[in-house]
């Protein structure tokens, strides 16, 4: 999926997009693709499969999706930032905005764009990051503006926002009725460490047990859609 490029044309963006469903990489690629000087240099369905991909076809802008089957996005955004600097990333997610855009960014990313809103954003918010700056709604940078000023937004946050990156995303499995077990393969992760992170979400959520819990996070899943 090379672009020609004459003598005065601009110099080739090279895109890769990680997303663990297909139908949406696949979207994401056509959309992408009708842009001149954009490139889809690589679709990873997966945090391994994004990191091997990084390193044969060195692209310059990474579209992250946060919750990846078998491992987190942030943590991929994290780890990018780290390795190589220099690449540019978009966060996209079905999630709530006030919960992860700030996650997100704190990782390593310069955008995030919901799923619902991808193919009217996502070109606009690659194109705002390659000239360094940053792409959030018009609610979530009025939320962090009332942030940095010391001032509080109208809504009252979600206890949820409490919850650490890594706490977030056992409590999202929990929701999806995953055992312990299960997501310690899915985290990479020991069992121990997992039920240490349920506790955890107990105590800073105020719950009494593990019913509580899982009720609990089953409805914030359903509320997310």
């Amino acid at each position: 999926m090379t672009n020609r490029r004459g003598p005065q044309s601009k110099p080739t963006t090279r895109i890769l997009i990680v997303d663990d469903h297909p139908i949406v990489r696949e979207g994401m690629s056509a959309l992408l693709a009708k842009e001149p000087d954009f490139e889809v240099c690589g679709e990873a369905e997966d945090v391994p499969s994004a990191i091997r991909l990084i390193d044969e076809s060195r692209p310059n802008v990474v579209t992250v999706d946060i919750s990846l089957e078998n491992g987190s996005g942030i943590d991929l955004i994290r780890r990018i930032a780290k390795s190589d600097p220099s690449i540019r990333m978009v966060a996209c997610s079905l999630h709530d905005e006030r919960l992860y855009a700030e996650r997100a960014m704190h990782a390593g990313a310069l955008g995030y764009v919901n799923k619902h809103e991808a193919t009217q954003t996502i070109v606009t918010a690659i194109r705002r990051i390659l000239q360094g700056k940053v792409y959030l709604s018009d609610q979530i940078s009025e939320q962090l503006a009332h942030r940095l000023i010391g001032g509080r937004g109208k809504e009252v946050q979600p206890v949820v926002e409490s919850l650490s990156d890594r706490e977030l995303d056992v409590f999202r499995m929990i929701g999806n009725g995953l055992t312990s077990a299960q997501i310690a393969r899915e985290l990479h992760l020991g069992v121990k460490t997992v039920d240490t992170y349920r506790s955890r979400i107990k105590q800073k959520l105020k719950l009494t047990n593990t019913a509580q819990l899982a009720r609990e996070a089953a409805q914030w899943v359903l509320e997310q859609g």
